[in-house]
């Protein structure tokens, strides 16, 4: 089940432990309970002083196991088997229940431990997960801490593939897919900080309160992908206070699997990378303020006043100047079905829910890069792929090209305008679309839609505020200068061509070198 170099590492982790605690399987006759047992018999083995192992549970899942600390009533349940992506989780969900302190800020753990459900019932989240989805860690990790910090919070991590026919029953077309008490109570990657303010009413306004009593920035950035980053390195660097207001740090790069063509770094995946931005940039002593939508920009009114930053939560910020780096997200198709089908056939992620449609016939709208990396990803998952695409021809670079041509089980539509998202009972049942060259409309049956079409910049609440392309992107000039003074922009959201990361990052660089020149000239 795991190689001697996994069987070291994991060695060495579970050294950590400190506190016993046990584990409580729950197995059947199935081949994936004998790599249940091979799996839960190897950590045992290598603490055994520490972890118990038993075989006499009774859990309606098979194969299932739990883990409880000695004399605690935590409750935490993995189905299936946690590998792939997974495997860290089940390390970490390790290594807390045996006492090894999570990298979490103690006023967030206090947080969860304050937490109580309004009824006698507890919170027992179940959380729908695939091997191969880079944003399931994140939620299957904040799930598990929960439940071993607070006895009032139950979680069961389900891996889709094992429990097919309960993906079925619940018709889950998305993951990470997440149910408390049997409601749905969530889609995509989320982080411990949201999760807790959903379930705490009263974070939002706390947090606010918060946020706006804190000091000037001398430069205050608003978003925390590779450009935002990079800014907030580069002005720290100065000696000045620097402030980093992020919806999500990281940006795009999260959603991101492989990255290849960043100098210096040969290979890497996007989760890692950004978790590398976010280490850097805290290294350097930046105020990093997550999860903090922003809503409103409000320029001062005479020369040397300072500019404020408006959140969705209420708080307001201050600063001397201001960088702009809110990147960018996925292009929707905007025909009719898209937002009705949404996680329920349609699907931006192939990454993520590519698994979920296993053997099934799936389109993928889009034939540039994106959307042919893409098809060639889910062709070695699902029964049958079909591209559609806009142009004459497909954008992509050509030797991505060649090897969707290659493919046995993948079908190019050029020149084809999607023109509906159909479905029946609540899920996708198919794509309408036209021949651009005959005009003749056409059906084509499917049980999933992907779309990858590009991108478009995350800049409508700045309209009025600065001045915007026809795209919507900031208009600035070759420093970053936007047509606001000490308001400056980079990365994605800007007009400069080329959405790369590199490109983002040598951007957010180049505007607070700029905010720099503009604090010392004012």
């Amino acid at each position: 089940m795991l190689d001697d170099s996994l069987k070291a590492q994991l060695a060495s982790y579970l050294e950590r432990v400190v506190q016993p605690f046990e584990i409580t399987a729950s197995l059947d006759d199935s081949e994936l309970s004998r790599d249940m047992r091979e799996l839960l018999e190897t950590i045992q083995s290598l603490r055994s002083d520490k972890i118990s192992l038993r075989f006499d549970g009774d859990s309606a899942r098979k194969p299932s196991f739990a883990i409880q600390r000695n004399g605690s009533e935590s409750s935490l349940t993995f189905a299936g088997l946690p590998l792939g992506h997974e495997f860290t989780s089940l390390v970490l969900a390790l290594l807390w229940t045996g006492g090894h302190p999570p990298k979490v800020e103690q006023a967030l753990i206090e947080q969860v431990k304050a937490l109580s459900p309004d009824s006698d019932e507890a919170f027992n989240f179940e959380v729908y997960m695939s091997l191969s989805c880079h944003n399931c860690p994140d939620v299957v990790q904040a799930l598990s801490l929960m439940a071993i910090l607070n006895p009032q919070i139950k979680t069961t991590v389900i891996e889709g593939g094992a429990f097919q026919d309960e993906v079925n029953a619940r018709e889950i077309m998305a993951v990470p897919s997440v149910y408390l008490n049997g409601q749905l109570f969530g889609n995509g990657r989320m982080l411990l900080e949201e999760i807790v303010a959903k379930l705490d009413v009263n974070a939002a306004a706390k947090d606010a309160a918060k946020l706006s009593e804190k000091p000037p920035y001398d430069v205050l950035v608003v978003g925390g992908g590779p450009a935002g980053a990079a800014a907030a390195v580069y002005a720290a660097r100065k000696g000045i206070r620097v402030g980093v207001a992020a919806e999500r740090f990281g940006g795009q790069t999260n959603d991101t699997m492989g990255i290849e063509n960043y100098p210096s770094v040969q290979e890497t995946d996007g989760p890692k990378f950004a978790a590398a931005l976010e280490a850097q940039t805290r290294s350097y002593g930046v105020d990093i303020m997550n999860l903090q939508r922003v809503e409103k920009l409000v320029p001062g009114e005479a020369k040397g006043e300072l500019t404020e930053v408006v959140l969705a939560n209420g708080g307001k910020l201050k600063a001397k100047t201001v960088i702009l780096s809110t990147g960018a997200r996925w292009r929707n198709v905007n025909v009719p079905g898209e937002a009705e089908y949404k996680n329920k056939g349609v699907a931006y992620c192939p990454h993520c829910d590519g698994p979920l449609f296993k053997g099934k016939d799936v389109a993928v709208i889009g034939g540039g890069n994106s959307g042919v990396e893409a098809a060639i990803d889910l062709a070695g998952v699902v029964k049958h792929v079909t591209v559609f695409e806009f142009m004459p021809e497909l954008k992509a670079d050509a030797v991505l090209v060649k090897k969707l041509h290659s493919l046995p089980n993948v079908t190019v539509h050029t020149n084809a305008q999607t023109v509906e998202i159909t479905g029946a009972n609540g899920k996708v049942n198919g794509l309408k679309y036209k021949d651009r060259r005959s005009s003749e409309e056409h059906h084509l049956p499917l049980e999933g839609v992907f779309v990858q079409i590009g991108l478009v910049p995350n800049t409508e609440w700045l309209k009025g505020t600065v001045e915007l392309s026809k795209f919507g992107e900031i208009v600035v000039d070759a420093k970053g200068h936007t047509n606001v003074p000490g308001v400056f922009a980079a990365g994605d959201c800007t007009t400069v061509p080329f959405k790369q990361i590199v490109i983002a990052a040598g951007d957010g660089s180049k505007a607070a070198l700029s905010a720099f020149d503009h604090l010392i000239r004012t």
